[in-house]
This record gives C-alpha cells, sequence and structure tokens, in this order.
C-alpha cells in the first residue's frame, strides 16, 4: 500500500456522484485526506465547459470559491466542468501543484500532469494511463476484512450467495415497463433455484423496481437493504459466489470485476458505445455474462486497477517534486 507522508490534496468536482467517487477511490488508495471542492458555474459559462474559462463568481476572491488558496500539493479533479478550475489551479500555484484528472477532459492530455483515462476511451498520451476497470473504493484488504467477518444479516442465506446490485435510470440508461418485468423474472427464476439474493438498489432505482425487488426479497428469504444500518455494499460482494448488475453504470461493474466471482449483467432499454467497448472487453476476459435468470461462468484473477493508478500518480507526482525542488519523499510503499 502507498503512505502519504503530509501531501495537502484537494478532490474537485461539479458534484456527479460517480465522477467524485472515482477522483475519492484514489485519494484513499494515495492515503490522502482531501478537501472536497465542488464548482457550479452558471450560464454561459457553464456552457463552455471544458474549454472556456472559470465562472468569475467563482474565482478566488469571490464568496465561497471552491478554488481559494492555499493551493494544495495534488489536485484529483472528474467532471468537465472541473477542467478549467484544475488548469486555474495549476496556473495560480505557479505550477506546484499536482494535477490528476480522471478520464477524457476532452481538452487533450496537456490538460493536467496525470491523466487516468478507461481504456476504451481515445486519450493517449506520455503522461495518460489507461486501465479497462477504474479506481474504487473495494480494495482486497477490505474484501479479505468482510470475509474473515460477515455480515451476520446474511448467515440464513443459502449457498449460492448472489450479489444484485441494482441501479437504475441515467443519462444513456431508461428501465422500461418491459426492463423491469424481464429483470424481476430472470432474479424470481434465480431464486427459485435455491440462490440466496443480497441486493442493494440506487437512489435512481424506480420506485416501481424497487418495490418489485422488496417484494421478492421478502418472497424467497433474500435481504434486501433498506437503508437501516450499516451498508453492507462490501460485505455482500466479499460474500458472493455470484454477481448480477445492471448496465447502467460503469463503477459499480468494475468494482463486482475486484471479487473474481462471475458478473451477469442485466442491460436495460438504451446503451452506450462506451459501455459496450467496456462489456465486450470484459466479456473476451470471462468475467461478464449476460443475465438470463441462471448462473453461468467461472472464477477469475480479481481485477482492479485502483493501486496501479495510485502508484502511477505517486511516481508522476515524486518527478514532478524533484523538478521544483522540492521534498522527494512523498510517499513511501509498504507490502507492495
Amino acid at each position: 500500500m502507498l503512505r502519504n507522508l503530509g501531501l495537502t490534496s484537494w478532490v474537485l468536482s461539479d458534484g456527479k456522484a460517480g465522477d467524485e467517487l472515482q477522483a475519492l477511490s484514489l485519494a484513499e488508495a494515495l492515503d490522502l485526506s482531501p478537501e472536497i471542492r465542488r464548482v457550479r458555474p452558471s450560464a454561459p459559462f457553464a456552457w463552455a465547459m471544458p474549454w472556456g474559462p472559470v465562472d468569475p463568481r467563482e474565482r478566488p476572491g469571490a464568496h465561497n470559491s471552491p478554488i481559494a488558496p492555499p493551493f494544495p500539493d495534488i489536485l484529483i479533479a472528474s467532471g468537465r466542468r472541473a477542467v478549467p478550475y484544475l488548469r486555474f489551479v495549476k496556473s495560480a500555484s505557479g505550477g506546484r501543484t499536482f494535477t490528476v484528472y480522471l478520464k477524457d477532459p476532452r481538452t487533450g492530455p496537456a490538460t493536467a500532469d496525470f491523466i487516468w483515462s478507461p481504456s476504451y476511451d481515445r486519450l493517449r498520451g506520455p503522461n495518460v494511463l489507461t486501465t479497462l476497470t477504474p479506481p474504487h473504493r473495494v480494495s482486497p484488504e477490505s474484501l479479505a476484512a468482510a470475509r474473515a467477518h460477515p455480515d451476520v444479516r446474511f448467515a440464513p442465506l443459502p449457498h449460492p450467495r448472489v450479489a444484485v446490485l441494482v441501479g437504475g435510470d441515467s443519462r444513456h440508461h431508461r428501465f422500461t415497463g418491459q426492463d423491469i418485468a424481464r429483470f424481476m423474472d430472470h432474479l424470481t427464476a434465480l431464486s427459485r433455484t435455491g440462490a440466496g439474493l443480497m441486493i442493494t438498489a440506487s437512489r435512481r432505482t424506480p420506485s416501481r423496481l424497487r418495490e418489485g425487488l422488496v417484494e421478492l426479497a421478502a418472497r424467497h428469504g433474500g435481504f434486501f437493504w433498506d437503508g437501516a444500518g450499516e451498508n453492507p455494499y462490501v460485505a455482500l460482494l466479499a460474500q458472493a459466489d455470484t454477481v448480477v448488475a445492471t448496465a447502467d453504470s460503469f463503477n459499480m461493474i468494475g468494482e463486482a470485476a475486484a471479487t473474481g466471482v462471475p458478473i451477469l449483467v442485466f442491460e436495460p432499454t438504451g446503451g452506450h458505445r462506451k459501455l459496450k467497448v467496456f462489456l465486450e472487453d470484459l466479456k473476451a476476459q470471462g468475467i461478464v455474462h449476460p443475465f438470463e435468470g441462471r448462473l453461468v461462468g467461472q472464477p477469475y484473477q480479481p481485477l482492479n486497477a485502483t493501486f496501479e493508478i495510485a502508484r502511477a500518480v505517486a511516481e508522476g507526482l515524486a518527478r514532478h517534486r524533484r523538478t521544483l525542488g522540492l521534498p522527494d519523499a512523498a510517499f513511501s510503499l509498504e507490502n507492495s
């Protein structure tokens, strides 16, 4: 693991949950304790992003500016509206702040000192690292801890146990009535085989689907997390023999791939070219399979790029600090 030796840091985003989660996950892997800074540019400045300037109402000196100094040693940003703010901090800090951007900023590799981009994006460059799965918080250590101390809420469930990760409507996907009926039919068929379902939904899950999931868990003795008690997300991944996930979240499928168990993907109406490439790459490795109401697939070597990304950031930052004549030992590597 990496151990931070006293760096200051920001996570900068436009507040979109998926983007911010990736940035926070990377910060956690780097042992950082970042300040969370959220940008909220107004029109017409928001329309020109990521290419345009920072909204003057959010520049340093403005009330509640998200980029007021002192500037951090390292800034991790994600979301296209964050791009002009990242560039501003880089310039205003005199180049001292090491800037990291997650995903394709659309403004080229020179946008930040280091860029992580998913392999299905086209961005390439000497400061760009591409991996198939994104950074996330489901680490080998957290899974091992959850397996060593199983969540008692799952104790009554039979094997095989199936983690059911349910997203919802998004920019590119929509759960129609037919999608909900088809998904519920598949889950019901799985329950009837004797599998123990461990279900978690999201804030985006349509109410009709959520109600169906609650009823299904009650009828077949499964588990549905209703928000009470500790979030069991990592625990249910750790206990799963198979994962069922809806295809509306790259993060959710990337996290599931860290388990090493088969992932069965349900695709609602819609889709996106990048998602198709992502899923096809995972299918080619035997990790992902279509969900059709039955268990398929074999275990595989867990896929987790988070530490690879964190290590590349740490190495880039070390080079950056040496160039500026700053103290060199920003991180130490332990048991890595």
